[in-house]
Parts: structure tokens; sequence; C-alpha cells
């Protein structure tokens, strides 16, 4: 898919007109800090892949609920791309904030940092979507009460990417991949 072909289908999504109560995306962004420890380490001496990924699954969770206003259950991790390494006693941070609200069923974009401690500044090491479900008592899928207020550009491009990465992830259901 060209990027020509990219920008032309975000367009023919287009936004939600949603007629559930809205919550903002700042209203169940999820911010956790770690400190990498021994017990994170892998064999090649820099954070374990799978310790980051339970970090992840968590913050995503935490910010499925707060946008949820109950339970809900991992279906999906669509993406998960490790950019840079982590080290021992290294600040990682990760932000975990809703990209997309279904009926059931909602995305989660989660950004992981290294955050220098004398400067604050951070350095990207990792970046995930998760897509979480909303469950009842059963753990059945349930509706979602509240859609999601695009206030901003770049949330409004995060919403037309999750409807593009959905529709990839039906096709590669459909074709058993």
């Amino acid at each position: 898919m060209t990027d020509k072909d990219l920008d032309q289908l975000k367009r023919s999504i287009g936004t939600p007109s949603d007629t559930r109560p809205l919550k903002t995306v700042d209203q169940s962004r999820t911010e956790t800090t770690h400190t990498v420890v021994h017990g994170d380490m892998n064999g090649e001496n820099r954070l374990f892949g799978g310790r980051l990924m339970e970090w992840i699954d968590e913050a995503a969770g935490i910010a499925s609920r707060r946008h949820c206003g109950g339970s809900v259950t991992t279906a999906c991790v669509d993406s998960l791309v490790f950019q840079n390494p982590a080290y021992l006693n290294e600040v990682v941070i990760v932000d975990a904030y809703v990209t997309y609200v279904g009926r059931t069923s909602l995305e989660v974009r989660v950004d992981s940092y290294v955050e220098d401690i004398q400067t604050g500044e951070r350095k990207q090491i990792n970046v995930a979507y998760l897509t979480e479900v909303h469950v009842d008592a059963d753990e059945r899928p349930t509706p979602i009460r509240y859609g999601l207020e695009l206030a901003t550009d770049e949330q409004k491009n995060e919403w037309s990417l999750a409807q593009i990465r959905k529709m990839i992830r039906r096709e590669r259901q459909e074709q058993g991949i």
C-alpha cells in the first residue's frame, strides 16, 4: 500500500459520530514508571522483552478499564516494535492511551521510553497497539458505554489508523494468518 493509498483510505474512513457520552483521551491515559532491576534483565544484560510486554499489557489494561468503567481482557497485541534497549537501573516510562473505541472493544497505544533522570529527556524504546475487550461478570463481551472525544488532529489520525489496523486484523483472521 502506497502513502497515497493510505491517505485516501484515511480520508474515506473519517472520524466517529458517536451518540454515547464521550470521554477524552486524557481521562483514561495511564503512565507507569519502573526502574530496571536485576530480575528484569535477560542474558544479554538488557531489559527482558517479556518484562516490558508485561508492563505494556498492564498499562493498556488500566487505560481500557478507565475508559470502559469496568473489566477488560486483552484480545490482541497488534504491533510491538522494539526500537532501543533499556539497561540495569534505567527508568522506564510506559504511557498508554485509547486511540479507538468500537462497540465492545477498544484499541490502546502504548509508548515506552527510557527517561534520563538528570535531564528528563525521554528516548523511545517501544511502540505497541493492543486491542482490549470490555467484558461483563461472566467474561462475555459487553457494550462500552463511552465513545472517544477526538480533540486534536493527532487523535483523529490515530482513530483513522486504528480502523485500518482493525481491517487488516480481520483480513488476516479470515485468511488464517
